[in-house]
């Protein structure tokens, strides 16, 4: 169970979620990974205003993957 859920919130959720078809829970997911790539995007947008979209995505892929920053 969550830790930052009411134990009557996690159950109805869970119930939700066994009701979901796989194809419901993979678009799901994919909603999921997209908002986190934009708001991993807009915190580099607001630590680096001067980069461009290529060194943007180069960032993202940077922070996503773990490796170290560029010299």
């Amino acid at each position: 169970m969550p830790f930052d859920t009411a134990p009557e919130a996690a159950r109805i959720q869970e119930e939700i979620f066994r009701r979901v078809t796989p194809a419901q829970r993979l678009g799901m997911a994919l909603e999921m990974s997209e908002s986190l790539r934009n708001i991993a995007l807009a915190g580099i947008c607001s630590r680096q205003p001067e980069l461009k979209t290529q060194d943007l995505a180069r960032e993202l892929y940077r922070i996503m993957y773990g490796l170290p920053p560029r010299p």
